[in-house]
């Protein structure tokens, strides 16, 4: 079966509000093997409203609408679904039911506007809202099962997983097709070298379909399969999964679409290890990254931003000699500024980063995109040079960042050999996003 999604709602088609619920919707409904054809906005115009409902009635056997169920003059989402289905308005007891059950929960008058949100068409089904005063309903329109739900996000989610997939199912029967999504994080390949590099999979795989969705600095590479037969399904994406992973190689963050933070983060748990960071030029991102992960407090204990040359020295004990020798930017300065950082916070691991983000600053020696990550553990420390062309201030601190974690992560790993015990390198990575 094929759907579509219309978001209504002046606020939508204004861009004063962006539209998450539709890529929401959309990728729930691809989950449960309903192919997603479209996606409409349209504002709080009642004839383009109709129009726009007939017009989707006629094309697919699916619709989702969110938003317009409210107790305003200007929510005519159910005065619209009428008009097209060519039914009348009535007062639907069980739905002004869930419009007072929800006053009663917290104690609060109904108002005689909200009596409007119990107007359903006349032979539409209720979808009960168990978190809002806004009732859901399902009506058909020409040959679509339209489900209608409210615009608030927290609500239309619960109602989705509750009535709408559940209703979507059973309307497909024994047609319904299992979906399957496979999502690789990569790190370290450019958008175009990650698609050259994994281009053969529906070839090699037929009905297995290929997406890649830059989230900067990070690459996913997406494989979607469809198949009415679930075990030849699964065979078949595990095959094209491990086809993907052979090809990606170490660019591989993990294979089941988790970030850097949450990958480093497990890693860290598993080994019963604990961080420090020194940042200077990433301003706190990687503590903020770090902490967003939930339970981080297990292994995440102090961050410092040692902006300054003098904060470097008295906080991290950085010797006002390297600073003098090298300046700020510099293998040798990230590498004691890791090792001072595990000795005052007393982790595991240290980790530092010291460049140059841009716009301005830049050297013939040191240009605009230059940083110099220090990592310090129980075995050896070291400091590293890696250089990214951006001039984008925040692009830099990100990818910067990422880098960062990314050296943490191989030698997590045990995959990143290269150096010993007090030395310092240099490397330089060029690239687009996602280098």
């Amino acid at each position: 079966m094929k759907a579509e999604i219309l978001a209504t709602g002046d606020e939508i088609r204004s861009g004063a509000l962006v539209d998450s619920n539709s890529a929401y919707i959309s990728a729930k409904l691809e989950e449960n093997g309903i192919q997603v054809m479209r996606h409409t906005c349209v504002g709080d115009d009642l004839v383009l409203l109709v129009a726009t409902l007939r017009e989707i009635g006629d094309r697919v056997d699916l619709a989702v609408v969110t938003g317009g169920l409210g107790p305003t003059t200007d929510d005519l989402t159910a005065e619209a679904a009428a008009g097209a289905a060519g039914v009348r308005l009535t007062l639907n007891q069980s739905a002004l039911e869930n419009v007072e059950s929800f006053f009663k929960k917290f104690n609060r008058p109904m108002t005689e506007s909200n009596r409007k949100q119990a107007l359903l068409p006349e032979g539409s089904q209720l979808l009960y809202n168990p978190v809002g005063t806004a009732p859901g309903f399902s009506l058909a329109v020409g040959r679509c099962r339209f489900f209608f739900l409210p615009g608030v996000p927290y609500e239309m989610r619960r109602m989705l997983d509750e009535h709408v997939i559940p209703g979507m199912l059973s309307l497909q029967g024994d047609a319904a097709m299992h979906s399957r999504v496979k999502t690789i994080t990569t790190f370290g390949l450019p958008e175009s070298l990650a698609g050259e590099k994994v281009a053969g999979v529906e070839a090699a795989f037929p009905g297995i379909k290929l997406g890649l969705r830059a989230n900067f600095p990070q690459i996913q590479v997406k494989l979607y399969g469809r198949d009415t037969d679930p075990a030849k399904l699964d065979q078949r994406m595990a095959g094209a999964g491990q086809w993907a992973l052979e090809r990606l190689g170490r660019n591989v963050i993990s294979e089941n679409g988790e970030r850097m933070e949450a990958v480093v983060g497990r890693l860290l748990l598993e080994r019963s290890a604990s961080i420090g960071l020194a940042e200077s030029c990433t301003g706190g991102l990687l503590a903020n990254w770090l902490t967003n992960v939930a339970g981080s407090s297990a292994y995440f204990f102090f961050a410092g931003v040692t902006y300054s040359n003098q904060a470097k020295i008295d906080v991290l004990g950085v010797r006002p000699e390297t600073l003098e020798k090298h300046g700020a930017v510099h293998e040798e300065t990230a590498r004691e500024m890791a090792e001072g950082v595990r000795r005052v916070a007393g982790t595991t691991y240290g980790l530092s980063t010291s460049g140059i983000a841009g716009p301005d600053g830049g050297t013939e020696d040191k240009p605009v995109g230059t940083v110099c990550v220090g990592y310090a553990g129980p075995d050896r420390s070291f400091g590293r040079r890696l250089y990214f062309p951006f001039g984008k201030r925040l692009m830099n601190k990100q990818i910067f960042s990422m880098a960062a974690l990314d050296i943490l992560r191989r030698n997590l790993l045990g995959t990143d050999k290269s150096v010993g015990r007090g030395k310092a390198e240099g490397s330089t990575c060029k690239g687009e996003p996602g280098t």
